[in-house]
């Protein structure tokens, strides 16, 4: 395999993500400490209208911590949560608007997680919709079950 020296880092090996857009690098620093780079396609600039009527641009950065944060150890790994927002990123740039509302990001999220991990989904409800009480539990597991439920029944 050929080494390729970027910066002051040198690629110790490159593959393509599941994705087909993405492609994941091991790095390596002159010290020796070894760390991923991910590439991606730069997508147009999408804004991001708030709760309260304020725009900002969005950050997927932001948006990666935001769920680390809010689903804890329910994945086994960077990479799962990293696929999880390009889906997510694919279903906003979907929907043809240079801007889009917090509330979309959110319902996104939601969905994905819904997909892929129920606890998650559940801790993330619980802070997206700023649970207060028991019962905001209660209603969003019913919720969640009358769902399961209706795609069984199809």
């Amino acid at each position: 395999m050929t080494k390729i020296v970027i910066g002051d880092s040198r690629v110790i090996e490159s593959r393509e993500v599941s994705d087909g857009v993405t492609i994941r690098r091991r790095r390596e620093s002159p010290d020796g400490t070894r760390f991923t780079t991910y590439e991606r396609i730069e997508k147009p600039n999408l804004a991001i209208i708030k709760k309260d009527g304020a725009r900002e641009l969005y950050d997927r950065d932001k948006l990666s911590t935001a769920i680390k944060r809010s689903v804890g150890k329910f994945f086994t790994s960077e990479v799962e949560v990293e696929e999880m927002i390009d889906v997510i990123e694919d279903g906003l740039y979907n929907f043809g608007e240079t801007e889009i509302t917090s509330k979309q990001i959110g319902d996104k999220v939601l969905d994905e997680l819904a997909a892929r991990n129920e606890v998650a989904y559940v801790r993330f409800a619980s802070v997206y919709q700023e649970f207060k009480n028991l019962e905001d539990f209660v209603q969003i597991l019913e919720l969640r079950r009358s769902q399961k439920q209706q795609k069984q029944g199809q």
